[in-house]
């Protein structure tokens, strides 16, 4: 079953529609949707390496522009939509706490976070609902999301059949191992953020 889930994924990833789902993808992940950009950009990369520097821009721009919609949520619609995705993942009484922090480490949180699995969601929604310099925080949400996946492009281009191959032969190790690190990005927002 699950290979049949990754050649249908790898199908998928080499279709002509396939950017345009990316760009929807990063841009609802950076503001609301909970699954990184990523399940689609590594079966896009590896479907197509010479289109590798075009999908990591369309996942940047696109992040970008979903992390303005973030910051738009917290800072306009903190009270109602912003309140809300944050209790959907948990974080009411950490919110407060993560607030102070912010306004200490503002920058370097939207820089290290966005260039984590960590939910980028929860970076552009508390700079919104803080007040964060804007102009601050898109200057660095462009750096820390290029950064990202230029580098995930990056390395699939310059690897890409021994990692293709790799990912083929161990393909539940390498399942198991995304949804391990998917899942403990929540649980690291839940617990320690």
């Amino acid at each position: 079953m699950m290979r049949r889930a990754y050649d249908w994924t790898m199908r998928t990833a080499a279709h002509d529609k396939a950017p345009h789902a990316l760009f929807w993808v990063s841009f609802a992940e950076s503001s609301f949707f909970p699954i990184p950009p990523d399940v689609m950009l590594i079966p896009m990369v590896l479907a197509a390496r010479t289109m590798a520097w075009a999908y990591a821009a369309i996942a940047t721009v696109a992040s970008v522009i979903g992390g303005v919609a973030g910051y738009a949520i917290g800072f306009f619609l903190f009270e109602t939509l912003g309140r809300w995705l944050i209790n959907v993942y948990g974080l009411t009484t950490q919110f407060e706490q993560y607030r102070a922090l912010y306004d200490q480490w503002g920058l370097w949180i939207i820089l290290i976070k966005g260039m984590t699995p960590i939910p980028y969601k929860l970076v552009t929604i508390a700079s919104g609902a803080f007040a964060f310099d804007f102009w601050v925080f898109l200057a660095a949400s462009i750096v820390t999301r290029g950064v990202r996946f230029f580098l995930v492009a990056g390395l699939l281009y310059w690897l890409g059949e021994p990692i293709r191959d790799f990912i083929e032969r161990r393909l539940t190790l390498v399942t198991t191992a995304f949804l391990v690190a998917l899942i403990g990005g929540f649980v690291v927002i839940r617990y320690l953020v």
